[in-house]
């Protein structure tokens, strides 16, 4: 057999990844590094990822069209094949691809999946898409329905809007590195390049581009004046705000975003970045090496609450908890999320920031910070869990932050998705009397 042209390969390997993905129970990010190395073309790697993201964004409104045009709905064993059509919906819906390309490209694949006699299908229903368009679906139909209800209660008024917000793709948010580049500078090389970016008004180091690309292509990324980070995570560094020269703690490091942040802001802080996984560490040391700052920085590979095996017992001025969570915030950037996540998992990572909260504040010195930080909108992982982490800790004090952090939520400030085109994002500053 002849392998399939590179359009249908494309499309092929994106079914098969959405088919591990929905069927499964793989995880979207395994699944790529596993197909996307197949793909010779960068185009189609990039291709294949834009396919799948858009297909799980709108599998609610790609599903009631199946429910809503077939006469008979598909079965387990037609699981490859329903993939295959939310490919072909994504590049008709999401992607706005040629008409052409997409249908053409999608029924040559489902021979390729050896569907050779339902291609017809395929064909029939992604040209009533192209003529009748895709049916609306209410995008809370994407989210379990225990994680909905809870939602809903911790967020009734904004509910709505954040769940379509999590449907929706994100922009690209870039931060410039103050110690290789000016912002102004990054914007006019961005421009120089075909790039529209604005410079977000708040946020110092911030730039957005509406339109997702490569980072390859992005002027001084290689470099290293140039990082993607969502504007929602370049505010911790402005919640912590640590002296010049301070001595500062990065407990859950990777992959390095906000410790790089911290460090173009000021290479003079005394940093320690933590991770209890020795790759995701690595990954923290390729950021910090490739933006320039990783001359002065302590990395080791711990869990963080077993301060006797890393810590030397000078306290810290400066201590950052970007706790892991349930990344109900991050829906758009991780849609995936909302297939593989059990009500036991929140309960366990409740348990997991508390310790982690309760472990870390002795190494606090008297009068430090230590700021906690999600990407999270749960109320149990964010305002709760500070409620009661200041409930039973004596000489802890909340200190507050401003609307440029969100929404109050409890002795914190919440970030909702799609507010300000940011991500979800929770935010609490304590201070060690």
């Amino acid at each position: 057999m002849n392998a399939p042209a590179s359009g249908t390969a494309s499309r092929l390997a994106a079914a098969r990844v959405l088919d591990a993905v929905l069927h499964r129970g793989r995880s979207l990010k395994g699944e790529f590094a596993s197909a996307l190395p197949k793909l010779a073309d960068p185009r189609d790697r990039a291709l294949v990822e834009a396919i799948c993201f858009a297909a799980l964004r709108g599998r609610a409104r790609y599903a009631a069209a199946l429910d809503g045009w077939m006469a008979k709905p598909l079965g387990q064993r037609d699981a490859p094949l329903r993939a295959l059509l939310y490919v072909g919906f994504a590049q008709i819906d999401a992607l706005r691809l040629p008409a052409h390309a997409a249908v053409d490209a999608t029924v040559e694949a489902a021979r390729a999946l050896g569907r050779t006699h339902q291609a017809g299908m395929v064909n029939a229903l992604l040209r009533r898409a192209l003529r009748e368009g895709l049916p609306a679906a209410d995008p809370a139909q994407a989210w379990p329905a225990w994680l909905l209800d809870e939602v809903r209660r911790d967020w009734p008024a904004q509910a709505d809007a954040l769940l379509a917000a999590s449907a929706t793709a994100a922009p690209l948010w870039l931060r410039v590195n103050r110690q290789t580049a000016t912002r102004d500078a990054a914007l006019r090389d961005l421009q120089a390049a075909g790039i529209a970016a604005t410079a977000h008004p708040v946020l110092p180091e911030a730039l957005r581009i509406e339109d997702s690309m490569a980072v390859a292509d992005l002027p001084g990324f290689d470099a290293g004046r140039l990082s993607v980070q969502d504007g929602s995570a370049q505010a911790v560094a402005d919640a912590l705000a640590p002296a010049p020269g301070a001595r500062v703690l990065d407990a859950c490091a990777a992959p390095g975003g906000k410790a790089a942040h911290l460090l173009e802001r000021d290479p003079s802080l005394r940093l320690t970045a933590l991770d209890v996984d020795p790759r995701r560490l690595r990954r923290t040391a390729e950021t910090l090496k490739r933006v320039g700052v990783d001359a002065n920085v302590v990395l080791e590979t711990v869990d963080a609450t077993h301060l006797a095996s890393w810590w030397d017992g000078t306290p810290f001025d400066a201590v950052l908890i970007d706790a892991p969570c349930s990344a109900t915030g991050i829906v758009r950037r991780q849609p995936d999320i909302l297939l593989h996540r059990q009500p036991a998992d929140i309960e366990a990572l409740v348990s997991t920031q508390a310790r982690l909260l309760d472990a870390l504040w002795p190494a606090v010195a008297p009068g430090g910070v230590l700021v906690y930080a999600t990407c999270s909108i749960l109320a149990r992982e964010n305002a709760a869990q500070i409620d009661a982490f200041l409930a039973r800790t004596a000489d802890a004090t909340a200190e507050p932050l401003d609307d440029r952090f969100g929404h109050p939520a409890g002795a914190g400030r919440q970030r909702l998705p799609g507010e300000d085109g940011m991500d979800g994002f929770f935010y609490a500053r304590l201070r060690k009397a």
